[in-house]
């Protein structure tokens, strides 16, 4: 059988891999048994013998002995900077009760001079006994010489003690800033849980910023964390002028092993001017700025998601809008001017209304043919919005393994009937459009295999629900590996470059040790990273 290759004239390999079980995602040979690469682009996809012919006396020759090789796997929303943090903070996720948050906290406070900030990330109300909000008291007992903050596993909603409160100047007359809110206990007092970033912001300016050293460690711990799960590639969440600048010198020195396409933060104040230098395209190979990311609204979890009705188990509360329609169509306006992308953060159906209609508005003033804008999350969605992102050009970017953490109580949020256009990843599909996936990690794992099994069965790792969580919103296997794959290189404008094992593309892929495409659906999340290779080098390796 003939392969797909590029000219063999320009030299010999430098690898050639044999043996294996590929998929490519290239619709157009989806199945090979071979790969070469010469500078750290793939020259051929085809069969073994053909790929043989390539190597020369200083190939490397892996003969994988039949493993499976799928292209290097995109989280198509995540947050590295943010990663990094969660592996240096307390560990918080998958506490099963407020005690074993505070018990936690307490250890790590008998390590810490006193005074000094104690932070930590994960905690979910949703999975303890009493899944009403925590209120401070307890955790202010229990640390009383170090202030405490907190984020939640969605990262919408912070838990402070009384200590942080005090350094903030956080009292029963504090207005909530725009697009935030305090929580409050019947007497008015804060219970020191707050709800997005303008709430954030009131005990975080308190906190002593890391060093540029310590954020390169943060970035290379959760890139070698990634790259341990398979990624070659990440679609950053709003990021920075500051952390993209050690994002690309990181690159220029080499020790940047994705391929991260920066959603640069609306709230950045100099927008402006680097919307006007134009975007940064392929820094080093491995930096790409062309995008803009503006948050709608909060988290399902928190009841911060702007839904259109009430809260089913929290009626009056509609959560919290964070951008009105009008400033998302100034921005999306700016970002047709100048070349970029828009997302928008919207989880409730309202916050998705509110952006598909700013969208629009924007492309009514400036009609543009391939913009592609996207939603991150559009988790839930009113039926009559869903045709309209096929219609508007609009590109959902959601996320499996959010539907698997959410489904427990996602009905108690919503009622029946709405959880019915809840993570609708097949009415959605079925209407023309592609969708990316991720983890928005470190909310989920960054394990993307989670979201893949997540896409195609709808249970979680114990099998539950029997069946799937409304099993009729599951996506076929192929689907998935697109959504992991070439999707999110077409919704970062890099389909030429990345997202296939097509001759021509970037040479990342990624080594399993079973085939995901046919084992039984229990035994994805099961499935180990062998190697993960960028650009033709391996970044990770399970016997090293």
């Amino acid at each position: 059988m003939g392969g797909a290759g590029l000219e063999a004239q320009q030299g010999p390999a430098d690898l050639v891999v044999t043996n294996a079980r590929i998929y490519t995602a290239d619709r157009a040979r989806p199945r090979v048994q071979a790969l070469a690469v010469r500078d750290g682009r793939l020259v051929f996809a085809g069969s073994d013998i053909e790929a043989r012919v390539l190597a020369g006396p200083t190939t490397e020759i892996w003969d994988l002995d039949g493993a499976t090789v799928i292209p290097g796997m995109v989280d198509a929303h995540a947050h590295l900077v943010s990663l990094g943090t969660a592996l240096r903070t307390v560990d918080l996720v998958g506490t099963r009760s407020y005690e074993e948050v505070i018990a936690r906290v307490a250890e790590r406070a008998r390590t810490m001079p006193p005074g000094e900030w104690i932070e930590g990330r994960g905690w979910d109300q949703n999975d303890w006994a009493n899944t009403a909000m925590p209120t401070h008291q307890a955790l202010s007992r229990a640390v009383p010489d170090h202030p405490v903050y907190l984020r939640r596993v969605g990262g919408h909603a912070a838990l402070v003690n009384a200590r942080a409160l005090a350094l903030a100047g956080i009292t029963r007359e504090t207005a909530d800033p725009t697009g935030g809110r305090i929580l409050r206990s019947a007497d008015g007092g804060p219970t020191g849980v707050l709800l997005e970033n303008p709430a954030f912001n009131l005990v975080r300016q308190n906190i002593p910023a890391p060093s540029e050293t310590e954020l390169r460690e943060r970035i290379t711990l959760a890139i070698q964390t990634a790259n341990a799960h398979g990624l070659t590639g990440i679609h950053d969440a709003g990021v920075g002028r500051d952390t993209i600048a050690i994002y690309e010198a990181l690159a220029r020195e080499g020790s940047f092993s994705l391929r991260n396409y920066v959603m640069i933060s609306s709230a950045d104040p100099k927008l402006d001017s680097v919307l006007k230098n134009g975007p940064r395209l392929a820094q080093s190979e491995r930096i790409w700025v062309r995008s803009i990311k503006i948050s709608a609204d909060g988290a399902l979890g928190s009841r911060g998601a702007a839904l259109l009705e009430p809260y089913s188990d929290d009626p009056p509360n509609l959560g919290v809008l964070r951008a009105s329609r009008d400033s998302i169509r100034r921005v999306a306006a700016k970002a047709l001017a100048y070349g970029f992308q828009l997302n928008v953060h919207a989880i409730g159906d309202g916050a998705n209304r509110h952006a598909l209609d700013a969208f629009e508005d924007a492309l009514r003033e400036r009609p543009t043919a391939d913009h592609r804008f996207r939603i991150e999350h559009a988790q839930i969605l009113d039926p009559k919005d869903i045709p309209r992102f096929a219609e508007l050009g609009v590109i959902p970017a959601m996320q499996g393994s959010h539907q698997t953490s959410d489904m427990y109580w996602a009905v108690d949020r919503l009622g029946y009937d709405r959880a019915l256009g809840a993570y609708a990843w097949r009415e959605l599909l079925d209407t023309g459009v592609i969708i990316p996936n991720g983890s928005d990690f470190p909310v989920e794992s960054s394990n993307p295999l989670i979201s893949f099994g997540a896409f195609v069965t709808r249970q979680d790792r114990e099998g539950w629900p029997p069946g799937g969580w409304f099993p009729a919103q599951r996506t076929t296997r192929e689907e998935a590996l697109y959504s992991m794959t070439l999707w999110p290189a077409v919704a970062g404008f890099m389909e030429e470059e990345t997202g296939s094992l097509t001759p021509g593309k970037y040479a990342d892929f990624v080594v399993l040790d079973r085939d995901i495409m046919t084992v039984p659906p229990e035994e994805i999340r099961e499935t180990r990273v062998l190697r993960t290779v960028l650009g033709g080098k391996a970044v990770f390796s399970a016997t090293e």
